[in-house]
């Protein structure tokens, strides 16, 4: 296996999606390659699902731990027959979701390596609906192994320049899609034991589940804590910290009223002991924060906005070299779920009550 940690020297080729591309791209998969391309919510990293060589170059390149399972796309409902069987109910999300944001947990088939699935019974696969992602897999013709594009624990990437600066001279090629539509990874739903769990949450909501199943939908305690000890990441992105900045970020809940001084507080004595610091706050109050570095996560009202923005502003932070952040954080529902588990793992659950 190539050594992808150590791999500095090679050069990483960023191109536009064109037919040209998609063949190289096909080829390098084919051949056991790692190849970085654009999905509707960040930049995946990929290599062939059945090739357990292939895969365990991801671990390398990120700098992953090998106890947590990777997401298997594909651009055909028939690929399923070869990797899993299909629990009651999934057709129901696949006909509503499919292709998006949306990765379904399935009893796995022994033709999966067990690489893939850290060794778990079940195997976490979507159908991504960007047309880039669709055009390389089919392109391929293979399932294909992709958690995001970034060094394990740093902020997904959402541009193929955030994958470059991660990336550059670990794997061949990124493939340029421009920016990602949704900004969070997608939702994780667990299918296999009884009543569905949300394990990931992300821009397909508890409330839009619920509606396609018609049954009632359960979000996994893990969501919004860290895993307890011995506890097994049944999904990506279920790890301690994650998606976090080189800076230490805390965040700060409350009502209104208190937040925001407090938010002011903390961020002006860090200033004041010579520390670079910031403050991620909604559109509402970046004028009372003027003084904090204000970063505008979006408008309180528009949690959508806030999610697509969250890894670009997070990658600003290390860019500025900010030492210490201080967040404002919102409403754990709907597609706020999504931004708070991303900010709690971030956070390593650092939180100041105000």
């Amino acid at each position: 296996m190539t050594d992808y940690q150590n791999k500095t020297d090679e050069s990483t080729r960023l191109l536009p999606a064109t037919a040209e591309s998609l063949a190289l791209a096909a080829s390098l998969l084919h051949r056991g390659d790692l190849v970085a391309f654009p999905t509707e919510t960040v930049y995946g990293l990929g290599a062939d699902a059945l090739n357990p060589e292939a895969v365990r170059s991801i671990f390398a390149a990120k700098g992953r731990p090998a106890d947590n399972p990777l997401i298997v796309h594909i651009h055909d409902r028939d690929q399923l027959e070869q990797l899993c069987d299909i629990p009651p109910k999934a057709d129901l999300l696949m006909d509503a979701f499919w292709p998006g944001p949306l990765t379904i947990l399935f009893p796995r088939k022994n033709t999966v390596p067990d690489v893939v699935t850290a060794g778990l019974p079940t195997v976490a696969i979507r159908m991504p609906s960007h047309p880039v992602a669709a055009a390389m897999l089919k392109a391929s013709g293979l399932p294909v192994a992709a958690p995001s594009a970034n060094l394990s624990g740093r902020p997904s990437p959402t541009t193929a320049q955030h994958v470059l600066e991660d990336m550059d001279g670990r794997i061949p090629l990124i493939l340029d899609g421009g920016p990602c539509d949704v900004g969070l990874e997608s939702t994780v739903v667990d299918l296999c034991h009884g009543q569905p769990v949300i394990l990931r949450p992300g821009g397909i909501t508890k409330e839009m589940l619920e509606s396609a199943l018609h049954a009632p939908v359960t979000v996994a305690g893990s969501v919004l804590r860290p895993l307890e000890p011995g506890e097994k990441a049944l999904s990506p992105g279920m790890r301690y910290k994650h998606y976090a900045p080189k800076g230490t970020v805390t965040l700060i809940d409350g009502n209104e009223d208190s937040v925001v001084p407090a938010l002011k507080q903390h961020c002006l004595q860090d200033l004041k002991n010579g520390r670079r610091s910031c403050v991620l706050c909604f559109s509402e109050h970046v004028s009372a924060l003027k003084a904090c570095n204000p970063h505008d996560m979006g408008s309180i009202h528009d949690h959508a906005e806030i999610a697509h923005r969250l890894f670009d502003i997070l990658r600003q932070l290390d860019e500025e070299g900010m030492e210490s952040v201080y967040s404002e954080v919102i409403p754990p529902e709907g597609v706020g779920l999504a931004v708070m588990n991303r900010l709690g793992r971030a956070a390593a659950f650092r939180i100041i009550h105000a």
